[in-house]
């Protein structure tokens, strides 16, 4: 794995915590569900690019 893909693997790695955590938030609220929504498919996806970078591996939680 070269530089550049475990710079990118780091990177998603902070979003996804971060998405979580707003995740968390917005569940807590109830007040949109749209944004619940939302942050679930931004989930979703970069647990899929992270899935795509690392193999077979799966991404640690």
């Amino acid at each position: 794995m070269d530089k550049k893909s475990k710079k990118r693997i780091d990177i998603l790695r902070s979003n996804l915590q971060r998405l979580r955590q707003q995740l968390s938030g917005a569940q807590q609220q109830k007040d949109d569900l749209e944004e619940s929504q939302t942050l679930i498919k931004q989930i979703a996806s970069v647990e899929a690019e992270l899935q795509s970078l690392t193999g077979s591996q799966s991404p640690k939680r």
